[in-house]
């Protein structure tokens, strides 16, 4: 039973602390905004020309190379934490090899699209 109080007890502070969050920000923020306000901008900078403009699809590739090694690590570095817990078994070995198996999976993509080139253009 203790352990549901604790999570019921996150659960509340949490809920506690996205109202307080909202209620601060409804406090704090400008009711309508002005001419600068609602003009549009990229980073800061006023926008300079027509509306449309060609981005470079090859920050998407890079994008894709960070999920294939941040979600590995992750995921891989708290599973070997656990896997000193001898109950486990081999359970907990298969599923590290799916996982395994799916990131070099996404690497294997990878390389066959190029991705892992140092000369990208």
């Amino acid at each position: 039973m203790e352990g549901y109080l604790a999570a019921a007890a996150v659960i509340l502070a949490g809920v506690l602390l996205v109202a307080a969050a909202m209620v601060v920000r409804r406090l704090v923020a400008p009711r309508a905004a002005g001419p600068v306000g609602r003009t549009t901008y990229e980073s800061g900078v006023d926008p300079v020309g027509a509306g449309w403009a060609q981005s470079r699809v090859r920050y998407l590739s890079f994008a894709f190379l960070y999920v294939v090694f941040a979600v590995d690590a992750v995921y891989l570095f708290p599973w070997a934490l656990v896997l000193r817990d001898a109950d486990l078994g081999v359970a907990s070995l298969v599923e590290v090899v799916v996982f395994v198996g799916v990131v070099l999976l996404g690497l294997l993509h990878a390389g066959r699209r190029g991705l892992l080139r140092w000369d990208l253009r």
